[in-house]
């Protein structure tokens, strides 16, 4: 298996690569949750549904996070100074239309409140920009501020998830909080439209044996990344329920590029 790397447009220059490529299962992309967002922000010409899923591997929810001598340690109180602040909380994000990003705006519209959205070149820069004190919160995932949060830089106040997570079994979800959200990213893996059903059963096996290696579970455990395998058919209705919430979402708040 060779690797290669192809940055550039959130994804969209990789991922039209392997779109554009011949069927046979020799080509394949790592995809996130972007590939259910882009197009619904003029950013993509594709859809999720001109690639072939064959299995999701993780997936890891949006968390708030703040500097750990922050005056709130409830997201109550976060929300509520939020309020009060009106947009004079700054929560970064990894962009304008990112994931964060989205994430963050999900949390305006189910609550009320009002961020300063302030935008950097990734989850990492923004991470940075928190722990200086330039801004005021991260709405990125727990693994992306597991390390900080452990040195007892940071304080993660509360994951939105369906259910708590692995390392941070003491941070409450916004669900127990009675704010129905539940947003974050996954990555999986996926092949160009129209590949071979048996190709992509037998790619589809292979992901799901590697998927049950230790070697792999391991790996996820150190990056603090979260497991969550999925087949073909549960991750293509995973994207499917996922472009229309963001569908929504996007229009609702007239995010556009």
């Amino acid at each position: 298996m060779i690797i290669v790397n192809k940055p550039g447009a959130t994804g969209v220059i990789g991922w039209q690569d392997v779109i554009n490529a011949r069927p046979d299962g020799y080509r394949l992309a790592v995809i996130t949750v972007e590939m259910t967002t882009l197009s619904h922000m003029g950013l993509a010409k594709f859809t999720y549904e001109d690639m072939t899923p064959i299995a999701r591997l993780n997936a890891d929810p949006a968390a708030i996070t703040v500097r750990a001598d922050a005056p709130w340690n409830t997201a109550e109180e976060f929300l509520a100074a939020a309020k009060k602040g009106n947009g004079k909380i700054s929560v970064g994000n990894a962009g304008n239309g990112s994931i964060w990003h989205l994430a963050a705006s999900a949390l305006e519209d189910r609550t009320g409140v009002q961020f300063n959205h302030t935008p950097f070149q990734g989850a990492g820069p923004a991470v940075l920009a928190l722990l200086g004190g330039h801004i005021d919160a991260v709405t990125v995932s727990p693994a992306e501020v597991t390390t900080c949060v452990q040195a007892g830089k940071l304080k993660t106040l509360a994951v939105m998830a369906d259910q708590r997570i692995k390392g941070f079994e003491q941070v409450p979800t916004l669900k127990e909080r009675n704010i129905d959200l539940s947003i974050g990213t996954w990555r999986g893996l996926a092949a160009p439209k129209n590949t071979p059903p048996e190709i992509v059963t037998y790619l589809k096996n292979l992901s799901q044996q590697a998927s049950a290696e230790p070697a792999f579970r391991e790996l996820l455990d150190k990056q603090n990344l979260g497991f969550a395998y999925a087949d073909d058919v549960t991750f293509k209705a995973y994207m499917a329920k996922d472009s229309a919430y963001f569908k929504t979402l996007i229009a609702k708040l007239k995010i556009k590029n």
